[in-house]
């Protein structure tokens, strides 16, 4: 059974691991939203690497680490405040929502090749709502790509499938603006 943990600095080398050597992953070290547009450009994958160790070296581990079976590492999950994810305040699919206090979002997942279509993004949302829960999160909101409106590759979803977070109880909060990716939020 898939096993979660927080990313700590000491499973440092399991979120590299995850994270891999190619691929959108190795080139985000899931920043994107934690800078805007100009400065997102603005870094290199080593700094935005180095920007992701020293977020798991904080007191609040920035996401979770999913296992498999075997204990290997096999995803990720990003959640944190919303606040600290200021891309979000110029976000096209966020307009309809505000910030508010004790709000996290869940802006990312990565799941290694090999172990994607196995449930483990779902495994990790729980992670993921269990970890902003610990830390004092009122709601926990995401952006999930809606597949019965548009099929997406796997890049495409790092957003996560709307069905796993209507799994868990999210629901569908605001006006979508754009028809493929709505808001949902869980309240805790």
């Amino acid at each position: 059974m898939p096993t979660v943990a927080d990313a700590t600095s000491g499973r440092w080398d399991d979120l590299v691991a995850v994270f891999g050597t190619r691929g959108d992953a190795s080139r985000c070290w899931c920043q994107w939203f934690r800078h805007q547009r100009p400065g997102f450009y603005a870094t290199t994958p080593e700094q935005r690497r180095a920007d992701l160790q020293s977020q798991v070296e904080a007191p609040v581990p920035p996401g979770v680490l999913v296992y498999d079976d075997a204990g290997a590492p096999s995803g990720w999950c990003a959640v944190a405040p919303r606040a600290d994810y200021p891309r979000l305040t110029t976000y096209p699919v966020t307009a309809g929502t505000a910030d508010e206090d004790g709000l996290w979002a869940v802006t990312c997942f990565v799941v290694r090749v090999g172990k994607r279509r196995q449930g483990l993004a779902e495994v990790l949302l729980e992670g993921a709502v269990d970890l902003a829960r610990r830390h004092g999160a009122r709601t926990v909101e995401a952006y999930p790509l809606d597949t019965t409106v548009r099929t997406a590759s796997a890049a495409e979803l790092f957003h996560g499938p709307l069905s796993v977070f209507q799994r868990l109880g999210f629901t569908e909060v605001g006006v979508r603006t754009s028809k493929a990716r709505p808001v949902v939020r869980l309240a805790l």
